[in-house]
């Protein structure tokens, strides 16, 4: 009876852990979503910007001005956009792995 009891107590500590992983996963990962939409979206509006002012250029000198302050404003964002997923999906991995950190001492045992 005594093994019955410690089986069942272990099977409900393995599946808080794993609800309480799935609910930090989720979290995390719509976390991420949201980042990426809205990182898309202004994306899309500098360049529909970057657009209308190359269209609204008076001289090849000022479309090649726009251009490039475009390419490089773009280059800035997408280094920045790739640091912060890169945090958002380490904090991920950490997060996600943080509830079977309690299990190693028990499986040790």
């Amino acid at each position: 009876m005594y093994g019955f009891d410690n089986m069942q107590k272990a099977s409900k500590e393995n599946m808080d852990t794993m609800m309480e992983t799935f609910g930090t996963f989720s979290k995390s990962v719509q976390a991420i979503a949201v980042e990426v939409a809205d990182y898309q979206k202004k994306a899309f509006e500098d360049t529909t910007a970057a657009a209308e002012k190359m269209m609204g250029a008076k001289s090849l000198d000022k479309v090649l001005e726009v251009q490039s302050e475009y390419a490089k404003s773009t280059y800035e964002e997408m280094v920045s956009q790739a640091t912060k997923m890169s945090e958002l999906y380490m904090d991920l991995a950490k997060d996600t792995y943080k509830p079977f950190e309690s299990m190693i001492p028990k499986a040790a045992k």
